[in-house]
């Protein structure tokens, strides 16, 4: 497949110096644009999905009238956590 470009992006100075200051050693601040857009790409496919997770829990607590309250779903993560915590510290 033959690659394609984004738009020329215009910015101010000081925002082009700023990420050429932190570009590691052999990144390309194209290099830099393009992980910054995948991660972006991600990040919002991760919170679309976690809106539709949400929705149908929702739905799925509606239909069933089963509900839990957050103070105990808070609880058990917290549970969850320690024990995690408990496990990486061995």
């Amino acid at each position: 497949m033959k690659s394609a470009t984004f738009p020329a992006l215009r910015v101010e100075p000081q925002l082009r110096e700023a990420a050429e200051s932190v570009l590691l050693e052999g990144e390309t601040l194209s290099s830099l644009i393009e992980t910054s857009v995948l991660e972006t790409i991600e990040r919002h496919r991760a919170g679309s999905e976690f809106i539709a997770r949400r929705l149908m829990s929702r739905d799925d607590a509606k239909r069933s009238r089963i509900h839990r309250p957050a103070s105990k779903v808070h609880a058990e993560l917290k549970r969850m956590l320690a024990k995690a915590s408990a496990r990486a510290r061995a």
